[in-house]
């Protein structure tokens, strides 16, 4: 979701409406973004993690799926989703409670304390919105604690956008534009947020450095910006072009990983990839509105994970406040993202996707039944996707 979007305008409204603004988003609180709902969790509890051993050498597993910053219930935590080859773990996004999932999903190592990143050979990251890369601090921090029992030397992949070289425009037209943060650097892409971490640590790392002789965190991660120089400038409305082909981005073995450019306006560059394995191909779409890119990506995929938002959520949430502030941002929410009565019908549909798994849920807290009005329209299976999920591509192991 937008993060900033709704706290922006929360900001904006007057005290005297704050209340109906809550009322209508369901929640009780807002802290740069919705923070606590009224309405009870519509979910059942999730696992603790698998009990047996995986049934297929693919598997997807859907670590969280929950859109937006908001933390609303311990059922759904913040989106991300894993990608299992073997004993290979490729994680997509890395949002509230990441590192928790990986564990409660039986990702981590086994027999070594069970530590979080020990399988992770990949980190993808869709886009630079805070939540789906708010854990990224965390584990770049604390990775050296975390790969006890790492089958190799290797270090871990990190792929994202880099620069987009330009800021977003300002909306609704016309208005003033805001305070701008870090002005000498105000549009960092995944390396140069790195970069600031490794800053932003420094006293931990070199206190750890010296008194314990701990690995610099350089060493466990080699950071990427794709490239998108061939295909793109962004420009400051932020809709990418068709791409005649998918960009490649890595190589691991049986496992090839390619990208293609979405559509998440002003928003940009953001990625959804694509993972074949000898088993089977899975999809993840990122934030986007119907993509054109992204159809072509998911060609006959096996399963295609793609967010969602209950367009009523956006009109509870402009009719709560004044109409200069709601309808921007219900047009903007509604622009970015695809609505319950688009995914299945025009992207999922069309691609020939076998299996459609609804993750990165706005809002997380709808009952499970509203979601499934994405089947009208889509003739393969529908899942509305939960935390913890697995799902196996191929043949079952023995």
């Amino acid at each position: 979701m937008c993060d900033d979007a709704v706290s922006k305008a929360m900001n904006r409204v007057p005290s005297s409406s704050r209340r109906g603004f809550l009322r209508a988003a369901g929640v009780a609180a807002v802290a740069g973004g919705l923070a606590g709902v009224t309405a009870p969790a519509a979910v059942a509890a999730a696992p603790a993690g698998r009990s047996k051993g995986p049934k297929h050498r693919t598997r997807l597993v859907l670590l969280g799926t929950a859109g937006g910053p908001a933390l609303m219930g311990e059922d759904r935590y913040g989106v991300s989703t894993a990608v299992v080859y073997e004993d290979k773990v490729y994680v997509v996004d890395l949002g509230h409670g990441a590192q928790t999932r990986l564990l409660q999903a039986g990702l981590g190592a086994e027999g070594l304390g069970g530590t979080s990143m020990a399988n992770v050979r990949g980190i993808f990251f869709t886009h630079l919105h805070s939540d789906h890369l708010v854990e990224w601090p965390a584990v770049y921090a604390t990775a050296d604690m975390n790969i006890t029992g790492r089958p190799t030397k290797e270090p871990i992949r990190v792929f994202g956008p880099g620069d987009r070289g330009s800021l977003v425009r300002v909306f609704p037209p016309g208005r003033p534009a805001p305070e701008l943060y870090n002005p000498e650097d105000p549009t960092p892409g995944i390396a140069g947020m790195t970069g600031y971490l490794r800053q932003a640590f420094a006293a931990d790392f070199n206190d750890r450095a010296r008194d314990s002789n701990n690995v610099h965190p350089d060493r466990t991660f080699e950071v990427r910006d794709i490239d998108i120089s061939p295909y793109w400038a962004v420009t400051p409305e932020g809709i990418p072009p068709r791409l005649a082909a998918p960009i490649q981005v890595w190589e691991d073995g049986d496992v090839t990983v390619t990208a293609t450019l979405v559509d998440h306006r002003p928003t940009a560059p953001v990625f959804a990839y694509r993972f074949d394995t000898p088993d089977g191909s899975v999809v993840i779409s990122g934030d986007t509105c119907v993509s054109q890119n992204l159809i072509d990506l998911a060609r006959d995929c096996d399963y295609l994970v793609h967010e969602v938002i209950d367009p009523q959520f956006a009109e509870n949430l402009a009719a709560s406040l004044p109409p200069s502030i709601g309808g921007p941002l219900k047009e903007h929410l509604l622009a970015s993202h695809t609505s319950i009565e688009q995914v299945g019908r025009d992207v999922a549909e069309p691609a020939g996707a076998k299996n459609l798994v609804l993750s990165h849920l706005v809002p997380p807290n709808n009952p499970a039944d509203r979601w499934r009005k994405a089947q009208k329209g889509y003739a393969g299976k529908l899942t509305v996707g939960e935390d913890l999920m697995e799902f196996g591509l191929g043949p079952r192991n023995r």
